[in-house]
């Protein structure tokens, strides 16, 4: 028989066994470095601190239109992506109560109520006290297989009505770690529907923006249309006294025809881009009318970005960046904790006997039990080595994509204010053009009304103010869309504030009842 251990070696060789169960882990750790200072100030804006840009509702107000206004009031209501969004809240709210419901004991109620028969045939010693002996001889004694006391069966019953509970002591971290992991998914889900709503709002925004332009173009098609038929009307009219030929005639017919095949395309955008601004409002084409009206009637918000990081601190999806990174460092720590030992209590308090009316009441019937169970993981071919690996990989991961936002925020905000100035500039130039090629077009017609033109000239001079007024439309719809790019790139009204509060909505959330059951 083996001697036991002294007391006093115990704390020994349970050191010894942890370091052994170790030896062959590598439980170092490198943190990426996060260090990535912003810039002092953007290169297209001058350094001054700015209040939060204004967000949704309030920024659609500056451009002016009461019909935008509303759209974007019902896309913040009825918005489909944005209900998924909140969906996916519930989602990690829920996920954060399971993960951490191994921080608190289990307690549960084990009723058990058998009847066990055990058959005679696997009872060695009969109710007469006579056991059957297989090694009697066939030919000697009376044989026990005609005595059927020999063989009577035992019905046994066990009653039960207990509580049993279980616990692990989170020695090591584990569980605490996986709540907080858990825990703070729960911020990046509500960090996460902010960003779907700023890009929710500059979807309508921009789509909105979209249909005043096709209807500004349809508009300037069709007058170019009336253009080219009003000088298609003087050709003919002059081919009928002989100063015109069938060439200058055809060469205006090929204008006329181009001119008015522009036109389906300019319906399809119009009507097709209608149908998607009516997913975005979480309705059916069908059941919505949009005015429209011009993008030239709407008002072009000043904007000023401030410093960039203050730019940073306003991005939804940086902060979303952080807190997945500030996860995933609580999921490195659990897998870390995996290695160490897991020492779990139970216990059981209740009521047992083998006859149900002998099972309450009875101080004699009471069972408990407390027991203790260390479990330390020696080999498991290399299962939690490598899923320690890979959490630290994941880590790696989220470090790179978070630094990559912190600079994707920043050059949105350089390409939006670039836009914004070189559209502008772009606008101003083509605003030039139109006018020069209308007078030139206005020349080119008293020329042909004087007999004097020159077809080819006429339609060059047509095509010219055509195109240039089309082109000054789109570049119109590129400048406003710049700036419904700077309102994203600015976070959309979004703040530390705003970030504050959804903590505070998803701790609430964590607090909340939980249900009928403690």
């Amino acid at each position: 028989m083996t001697a036991a251990l002294p007391r006093s070696s115990r704390p020994a060789l349970a050191a010894a066994m942890l370091a052994a169960a170790l030896a062959g882990c590598d439980l170092e750790w490198d943190k990426p470095d996060l260090s990535a200072p912003p810039p002092k100030r953007f290169i297209e804006a001058k350094p001054h601190p700015q209040p939060p840009i204004s967000g949704g509702r309030d920024f659609a107000i500056k451009f002016g239109s009461t019909e935008l206004t509303q759209l974007v009031e019902r896309a913040l209501d009825d918005n489909q992506d944005l209900a998924a969004a909140i969906g996916r809240i519930t989602e990690a709210d829920a996920q954060a109560r399971i993960s951490s419901s191994a921080l608190f004991p289990t307690v549960n109620m084990t009723d058990i109520a058998r009847s066990t028969r055990v058959p005679g045939t696997t009872i060695n010693v009969g109710s007469s006290g006579t056991g059957f002996n297989p090694s009697t001889s066939s030919t000697g004694s009376t044989s026990n297989f005609g005595s059927q006391q020999a063989f009577d069966a035992r019905t046994f019953g066990f009653f039960q009505l207990a509580l049993t509970a279980s616990y692990e002591i989170d020695f090591w971290g584990k569980n605490e770690d996986a709540s907080k992991a858990a825990r703070i998914l729960a911020n990046v889900s509500r960090f996460d529907r902010d960003v779907v709503e700023i890009s929710t709002v500059a979807a309508v925004m921009n789509s909105y923006f979209q249909v005043l332009t096709a209807q500004d173009r349809l508009r300037i098609a069709n007058q170019n249309v009336a253009i080219a038929q009003q000088v298609m009307d003087a050709i003919n009219a002059r081919l009928e006294v002989g100063t015109a030929t069938v060439l200058d005639t055809s060469q205006q017919e090929t204008i006329l025809a181009q001119q008015r095949a522009t036109i389906p395309p300019l319906e399809q955008t119009l009507r097709q881009t209608r149908n998607t601004l009516a997913v975005l409002l979480g309705q059916t084409p069908e059941s919505m009318t949009i005015k429209g009206g011009s993008l030239t009637r709407l008002t072009f918000p000043h904007i000023a970005p401030g410093l960039p990081s203050e730019v940073l601190l306003r991005r939804p999806d940086v902060a979303e960046a952080e807190a997945r990174l500030a996860s995933q460092e609580f999921s490195v720590l659990q897998a870390r904790a995996a290695f160490f030992p897991s020492i779990t209590l139970t216990g059981l308090y209740g009521f047992q006997s083998a006859l149900l009316s002998t099972l309450i009441l009875r101080p004699d019937a009471i069972a408990w039990q407390i027991a203790g169970q260390l479990t330390q993981p020696l080999f498991d071919g290399w299962n939690l080595q490598g899923q320690y690996d890979w959490q630290k990989g994941r880590y790696s991961e989220l470090a790179a994509l978070y630094r990559k936002q912190i600079l994707t925020a920043l050059s949105d905000t350089e390409n939006a204010l670039i836009a914004i100035r070189e559209t502008d500039r772009q606008m101003k130039l083509l605003a030039v053009a139109v006018s020069a090629a209308r007078r030139a077009l206005d020349a080119a017609e008293i020329r042909m009304r004087e007999g004097t033109f020159d077809i080819v000239q006429l339609a060059q001079t047509q095509t010219s103010y055509f195109q240039t007024q089309d082109q000054l439309a789109v570049a119109r719809l590129s400048h406003f869309q710049a700036a419904t790019s700077l309102y994203q790139a600015l976070g959309g009204g979004w703040s530390p504030t705003t970030r504050e509060i959804e903590i505070a909505r998803s701790n609430a959330a964590y607090e909340a009842d939980r249900g009928p059951w403690p």
